[in-house]
């Protein structure tokens, strides 16, 4: 998601330690009640992360936005983004971001937060073209995220370190670019895996929200400015293949992640573009909003899914920016029911529609929006899951009426899915399969695919949920050479449906 900085609000601190649970996910169950268990020893074995005993961990919690910001701004004398600056107590800088960043601990806790993303600033991490430009130097902005980092691993959360803000050449970090640079994001990673390699808790997220629209260029960059096969970016790439060849360098063995493209959102080809790690210890990024073209479950199904049977998703950012949270528990659900981790943007006070805000204050006060995602993480903790769906009884689940005309060698069909039962139908795929030789050519409202004489239709977002009693119209074109008889047997989710 692209973010801006924003006014800021004030703050209450509060500052207490706690020890946090980490939440025991087996694929294969439904979720427990939370177990405390490490967050040390963190790696991928298969599809899902493991700690050091082999329990399966899954990274649930909070983005933590400001550390990628607040350093380019002259005047500002803190890392993280904290509230009024300086507080009512006086307090400033240095003292202001230790107050704050002990009371997140309980805060955190409150919620049943697991995982703590930490965005960070390339120029700033490395004291390079001006950064920091706020009051402090590049020292003083390592030795905070490295004291915050470690303050929150002793208390048993998993941290994600994200390279959020980069630039080429003298151009500042001031905002995002389409894939890490090559000038200086492998110094950057060199530093940083070499600064946290020894902490197994910390997970390092090699780029932010990549949009290159080239999937060579993101995992292999290139060396000069609209260069091949990064012709779509106006700089020298590192690809994703350079920054785990950096890290592993550095002898870090640290879980990394890789989000793909659209910022984050398509992981279509992800795993065809997999890059090369000797250790096997990779995982893929997806981010998720209600604004974002995969924003919706056959997406998820066709995309995130094939993906999260090889190696360990983890969404890196969900959100909505509606001010509600209907979106976000759709998604949850779903992620829930994949073994996918997920971290909601962002733990600031800002607008929740443009910024999407989890919190009204600092001192854990949830708006609306991080309602939602505090109850739910709050169910998960208490081994409360959603209402499930009932299992679909064929002849009550769904009818299909097919019509059409047709002429020599071309015909026109529309279709209707009615949804019979009492239930909502929350993402639907049809298929059924054609008597002849007939073939689709072009549809509507539907992702139609055909494979010898099966054609499937998927949802496409905007009508992927049926209600009980209402229905769903779609259609295509097609052609015949021999005969074009009307298709008998037709599925719902793999459900046959009543025909009409």
């Amino acid at each position: 998601m692209i973010k801006k900085r924003l006014a800021l609000l004030p703050l209450l601190v509060l500052v207490l330690s706690v020890t946090l649970a980490i939440s025991l996910w087996p694929s294969s169950l439904k979720p427990a009640r939370a177990a405390t268990i490490s967050a040390a020893g963190l790696h991928v074995s298969g599809n899902q992360i493991l700690n050091s005993t082999g329990q399966v961990v899954r990274p649930v919690g909070v983005d933590r936005a400001g550390s990628e910001y607040i350093c380019d701004a002259a005047g500002d004398n803190t890392v993280f983004d904290d509230g009024t600056n300086p507080n009512s107590t006086g307090q400033t800088g240095a003292a202001l971001d230790s107050a704050f960043n002990a009371a997140t601990i309980s805060t955190f806790q409150a919620w049943k937060v697991q995982a703590v993303r930490i965005p960070l600033n390339e120029d700033c991490w490395l004291g390079i073209n001006g950064y920091p430009a706020a009051s402090y130097t590049s020292a003083v902005y390592q030795q905070t995220i490295l004291s915050y980092v470690n303050l929150l691993t002793t208390n048993n959360f998993i941290v994600i370190l994200d390279l959020h803000w980069a630039a080429p050449g003298t151009t500042q970090a001031s905002k995002q670019l389409a894939m890490p640079d090559l000038d200086h994001a492998p110094t950057f990673w060199t530093s940083v895996a070499t600064t946290f390699k020894s902490n197994s808790s910390v997970i390092f997220d090699l780029f932010n929200e990549p949009f290159t629209t080239l999937w060579p260029c993101w995992l292999k960059g290139s060396t000069a400015a609209s260069a091949s096969p990064c012709t779509d970016v106006p700089f020298a790439v590192a690809g994703m293949q350079t920054l785990v060849n950096t890290v592993r360098a550095t002898g870090a063995t640290n879980i990394l992640m890789a989000g793909g493209l659209a910022y984050s959102n398509d992981l279509s080809q992800w795993l065809q573009y997999e890059p090369v790690d000797p250790l096997h210890n990779l995982a893929a990024s997806f981010h998720l909003y209600n604004f974002n073209t995969c924003d919706y479950t056959n997406c998820w199904v066709v995309n995130v899914s094939p993906v999260a049977a090889k190696v360990p998703v983890i969404a890196g950012e969900i959100g909505e920016n509606d001010c509600a949270a209907t979106f976000i528990n759709q998604a949850m659900t779903w992620l829930d029911a994949n073994g996918i981790g997920y971290l909601a943007w962002a733990w600031n006070t800002y607008n929740c529609g443009n910024f999407p805000a989890l919190i009204s204050d600092y001192s854990g006060t949830p708006t609306a929006y991080g309602q939602g995602f505090k109850t739910h993480l709050s169910n998960l903790a208490n081994g409360i899951t959603p209402t499930p769906t009932p299992t679909p009884v064929p002849g009550h689940y769904c009818s299909v009426h097919y019509s059409g005309s047709s002429w020599t060698g071309a015909f026109t069909v529309n279709i209707t899915i009615n949804n019979i039962s009492t239930s909502p139908i929350q993402g639907w795929t049809l298929v059924f399969t054609f008597g002849s030789d007939q073939k689709v050519q072009a549809g509507w409202n539907a992702t139609w695919s055909q494979q010898g004489a099966v054609v499937t239709a998927r949802d496409v977002g905007y009508n992927d949920i049926i209600a009980p009693g209402s229905a769903a119209g779609l259609g295509f074109n097609g052609t015949w050479t021999t005969s074009n008889p009307t298709p008998t047997v037709f599925t719902v989710n793999g459900v046959t449906c009543t025909t009409v």
